[in-house]
């Protein structure tokens, strides 16, 4: 499985961005893809997941009601549309990939820097 993840920047505090992150190497049909982030000396954290397969989807509640996670499944990719941009949204973000009957994420792509100015 290989994840490439783009579409980071520098915006302002209250802009909007869209990351993606193309998939391939395999049928997703059986994997949860999420997104995570990592800021500056703090561990990485669970942002937002979707199933492949019916698209169900899960959020950190740091980010409910501001990003919303999608799949294209023409195009192997999902997204992370990003609204309402804070600074403390400022981190590293990588998309992964796991199995949806596994616990761990197994697969994961290399990152992309969202930078948030107030």
């Amino acid at each position: 499985v290989q994840l490439q993840a783009s579409g980071g920047g520098t915006v302002q505090t209250g802009d909007t961005l869209r990351l993606s992150c193309a998939a391939s190497g395999r049928t997703f049909n059986y994997y949860i893809m999420g997104w995570f982030r990592q800021a500056p000396g703090k561990e990485r954290e669970f942002v937002a997941s979707i199933r492949w397969s019916g698209g169900r989807t899960d959020y950190a509640d740091s980010v409910k009601g501001r990003f919303t996670i999608s799949r294209d499944k023409f195009k192997n990719t999902i997204y992370l549309q990003m609204n309402s941009l804070k600074p403390e949204d400022t981190a590293i973000y990588y998309c992964a990939a796991r199995v949806f009957t596994t616990g761990n994420y197994s697969y994961w792509g290399q990152g992309t820097q969202v930078t948030v100015s107030s």
